[in-house]
């Protein structure tokens, strides 16, 4: 793995190489991505893996055409090839009148803001078997539980770099650490499954293992003798760690791929009601050590907190510079990058505000209900809005969360769901995406 300061002098060398064999312009990425995983099962080890891989990738272009190539050799014969490759592609693919590189006038100058994404640390394989063991054990220790999927732990370190031909030059670093462990309850034909995890930047705030581990057992007891629900309209309540996939679809709906296609139900919403008032849809690529935190973007623009949705109104698109060149608008700073092929577009940490009611009395007033913990199938139309997946969870009833339910259907369409939803006051940072509780009037349940 290269260095923060290797990886750019890499790339710098390769884009000042494009142009000297003929490129207008040019930029290259590097990716490297080095991590440990022990897995165990039943109190045994059952594998230990290490994989460090690095690649580069060159995009190229020669007026408005445009190739990349990606080589994971990094010698210096390699990348000539590379570049020889990339250029004589490009002056066969077709002309392309939104390519090219973001706006010079737009790029990221100065200080990169410190995201602390990075702990430098190094985690044994031996530590990291022991956070396994420890949560499996919690796992298995629950009353109820009589068999394990097994438990994981591993840590890693990403370095990545960026180089355009106009000007920038930037990289930075992040460590990961994570902890799972999934287990089975019960036995015959009554037994559920479901698991516990967590991840972080640091190992510091790493969840305790124990902790995750009687997660994930506690979670699975809870879910034995599942019922059906009668059909019908109800409330329909996401636990936070499936309410996060509707902000997954917003995503969706906004990137500028979808817009620029005429492929997004929200497509006609820009500045219009999509949410309740009172409802903020925030991304914050500078939280530190948050999960997708950077201090730059993907085309090398600078990245800054924004709220996508303000009081319930759709204020943007997230663009990258082709998409903004076609919508006539500026990009984003949301480009997201990989070592082969164009930017595209995405979000960073992105979490919805907390409302100001506790789950208990988001759901207080509900006489029957869904409450979501998990969800099956991606029967989601993007271009429609029209939702409709598997779901379990728990019944409500008079207020209160009741039996287990499985094999049901929940339906309705993105755009009616999110002007209906009230989310609750107990959001927590632990994933990429998150959001508190989320309560859905009106969606249809069946049973499966």
């Amino acid at each position: 793995m290269l260095s923060i300061s290797e990886a750019e002098a890499r790339v710098a060398d390769l884009v000042a190489a494009a142009k000297r064999a003929g490129a207008d312009a040019s930029d290259a990425v590097y990716v490297c991505n080095a991590a440990t995983q022990v897995e165990v099962r039943l109190g045994a080890l059952e594998g230990v893996e290490r994989s460090e891989g690095e690649e580069i990738g060159l995009r190229a272009f020669v007026g408005k055409r445009s190739a990349s190539v990606s080589s994971s050799d990094l010698s210096g014969d390699a990348l000539a090839a590379l570049v020889e490759r990339a250029i004589a592609m490009a002056r066969e693919a077709p002309d392309d009148a939104y390519a090219g590189l973001a706006p010079e006038e737009l790029l990221f100058r100065g200080e990169a803001p410190a995201v602390d994404g990075d702990d430098g640390g190094e985690i044994e394989p031996a530590a990291l078997r022991a956070r396994a063991l420890d949560a499996e054990a919690a796992a298995r220790g629950i009353a109820g539980v009589t068999n394990s999927d097994g438990a994981g732990a591993s840590a890693g370190r990403t370095v990545i770099a960026l180089a355009t031909s106009h000007g920038f030059t930037g990289g930075y670093a992040a460590s990961s650490h994570g902890c799972s462990a999934v287990v089975i309850a019960g036995s015959g034909a009554d037994m559920q499954r479901d698991h516990g995890y967590h991840s972080a930047r640091h190992a510091t705030d790493l969840e305790d293992s124990a902790t995750i581990g009687r997660r994930a057992g506690e979670r699975a007891v809870a879910r034995l003798h599942p019922k059906r629900l009668p059909g019908g309209q109800m409330p329909v309540v996401f636990d936070p760690r499936v309410g996060s996939s509707l902000l997954g679809h917003l995503m969706g709906a906004i990137a500028g791929s979808a817009v620029t296609r005429r492929t997004s139900f929200l497509l006609d919403k820009l500045g219009e009601r999509v949410f309740a008032p009172g409802v903020t849809v925030r991304d914050d690529p500078l939280r530190p050590r948050g999960l997708r935190s950077r201090p730059f973007d993907g085309e090398g623009l600078p990245v800054a907190p924004r709220d996508i949705i303000a009081d319930g109104v759709l204020g943007g698109w997230l663009l990258d510079s082709a998409a903004a060149r076609q919508l006539g608008l500026q990009p984003t700073g949301h480009a997201t990058r990989g070592v082969g092929g164009p930017p595209g577009a995405g979000a960073s940490n992105l979490y919805m505000l907390p409302g100001t009611l506790t789950p208990d009395e988001l759901i207080a007033d509900i006489k029957l209900g869904f409450f979501v913990t998990e969800l099956i199938g991606q029967g989601v139309n993007g271009v429609t809005g029209d939702y409709s997946r598997g779901a379990m969870g728990f019944a409500i009833r008079d207020g209160k969360l009741a039996e287990p339910v499985a094999e049901m259907t929940i339906a309705s369409n993105l755009k009616d769901m999110f002007l209906n939803l009230t989310p609750a006051n107990d959001l927590e940072f632990r994933r990429a995406t998150d959001v508190p509780t989320l309560r859905v009037e009106g969606m249809t349940a069946a049973g499966g």
